[in-house]
């Protein structure tokens, strides 16, 4: 059974993934820095030395990437490359700053832009961070770096990914990245966008 790392998985569980891994076949094997999220592994995006390198078929990382500064982006994706076997995949999703940035420049600061299970969501909050969650003190929720579709892509391919696609859904204010360690067809990679991203 292969294996796919949750990074960051909080309470999330591996029924919260994309279709591709929720069709039996996958092993989750969760990873966070809370120790209290029932965890394999507990670090944080900018250490993953509890991970063997070449250890894990797959990675999956929602809406972590944007809670390091712009700096360290580089070293956490470089991490994601490290643990994967050789024909291994990561795929990460996190905010779409263009298609928050157009709400913006619109004048919708202060509307709701939509529903979630902790609330009303605020164009702030997808630039900043959840400020209710910050406000109770988890600072660690605050977001310190941004993508677009073109500079996600580019940093799976500076960190030496073989393959990158990244697809934007601006109706639902985010990216997703589907990047490949070793070299893959268009069409393979198509599928894979297709099984392990949301549409």
């Amino acid at each position: 059974m292969p294996d796919v790392l949750h990074v960051g998985c909080g309470s999330s569980t591996i029924a919260s993934m994309p279709p591709g891994f929720r069709d039996g076949s996958w092993r989750e094997l969760r990873f966070d820095i809370n120790p209290a999220c029932n965890v394999d592994f507990v670090g944080t995006m900018t250490d993953m030395r509890a991970i063997a390198s070449g250890s894990m078929d797959a990675l999956y990382s929602s809406h972590n990437i944007e809670h390091v500064y712009a700096h360290e982006v580089h070293g956490v994706l470089r991490e994601f490359h490290r643990v994967l076997k050789p024909d291994g995949f990561a795929v990460v999703t996190c905010p779409d700053v263009v298609s928050v940035a157009r709400q913006i420049a619109e004048g919708r600061i202060e509307e709701p832009l939509y529903r979630s299970p902790s609330g009303p969501i605020f164009a702030l909050d997808i630039i900043y961070g959840h400020s209710g969650a910050i406000m109770r003190g988890e600072t660690y929720m605050a977001h310190r770096t941004g993508f677009s579709q073109r500079t996600l892509g580019l940093h799976g391919q500076q960190a030496g990914f073989a393959r990158v696609v990244v697809r934007a859904r601006p109706e639902k204010f985010d990216l997703w990245m589907v990047a490949t360690k070793a070299a893959v067809s268009d069409q393979r990679l198509s599928e894979m966008l297709s099984l392990y991203a949301k549409a």
